[in-house]
């Protein structure tokens, strides 16, 4: 694909509800794209000549490796020889993960630093000397084990209202969740935006945006997209999109660069739960190597 490498495990790590993908700039000259959000946390090391920077609309900037939280509004990647794995953390299990509430990392993007200290800094030195993508996903994986914790576990309640946001792509009303779990939709609107990090309509949106977003870049035209995943009219789309991403529509679909996250995510879903053995090299058949 042209002006991205994109590599993936050939297997599922320790830790449920993580997602792992490589990517590599092919070095075609600088890279300036828009962020397109998901309904996950996201933790990228980037271990490349770099650096990658990831800037917002008020100017703000994280230069290197980064944490985002959900939703982080319109973000624009730039940066040049990119070499960076991502991982990609369902929010039900995030604060297990990273030691922070998602609640705590809405709308920011933080340093990898400021959870893991000196850690962080060492997993950037031992994927930049690990000869394979193989070999990276698997040291990130154990990072990951190690790291994870044993934070209160999500309400029930809360993982069946997510779970439910998710199978339907977005398109649930808040009321008909709480009805479902047997809550208020004022309880349902504390309990999962602390949990979770957004209220349920939130959520709701931005779930519906990202399926949108991988519709597109697919090769569904706008107009028909918008009807497809619920949206009002094709404005609607258009005033979503803009405010995910700071691009149209048309832009985001124009643009044959953003591919590569369609292509990386494709397959993946974070909130799988299966859990099996460690890698070891008997699961050693990599998409790609180098």
């Amino acid at each position: 694909m042209a002006g991205w490498e994109v590599a993936g495990p050939s297997w599922r790590g320790r830790t449920a509800g993580v997602s792992l993908a490589g990517f590599r700039d092919r070095g075609t000259g600088p890279v300036d794209l828009p962020v397109i959000p998901h309904p996950a946390l996201t933790f990228v090391v980037e271990f490349g000549d770099g650096p990658l920077v990831v800037g917002d609309a008020a100017g703000r900037e994280q230069r290197g490796s980064l944490v985002a939280g959900l939703a982080p509004g319109a973000m624009r990647m730039r940066g040049e020889n990119i070499t960076c794995v991502e991982v990609r953390l369902s929010p039900l299990v995030a604060h297990a993960v990273l030691g922070v509430r998602p609640a705590e990392l809405e709308r920011t993007v933080a340093a990898p630093d400021d959870l893991w200290g000196r850690n962080a800094a060492r997993l950037r030195q031992q994927l930049g000397e690990a000869p394979s993508w193989e070999d990276r996903f698997t040291v990130t994986d154990a990072f990951l084990s190690r790291h994870s914790g044993t934070g209160p576990p999500v309400d029930p309640e809360v993982v069946r209202a997510w779970s439910r946001i998710l199978v339907s792509r977005g398109r649930v009303r808040v009321d008909e969740l709480a009805a479902e779990v047997g809550w208020s939709r004022r309880r349902l609107w504390s309990r999962f935006r602390s949990q979770i990090g957004l209220s349920p309509k939130r959520a709701a949106t931005l779930v519906r945006f990202r399926h949108a977003a991988q519709r597109l870049l697919a090769g569904g035209s706008a107009a028909d997209v918008a009807t497809e995943c619920g949206y009002a009219d094709q404005s609607h789309l258009h005033r979503e999109f803009v405010a995910f991403t700071g691009v149209t529509p048309s832009t985001l679909a124009g643009d044959p660069s953003l591919t590569a996250d369609n292509i990386a995510w494709a397959e993946h879903d974070v909130d799988e739960t299966r859990r099996p053995p460690p890698p070891d090299s008997s699961h050693r058949s990599p998409r790609k190597q180098g």
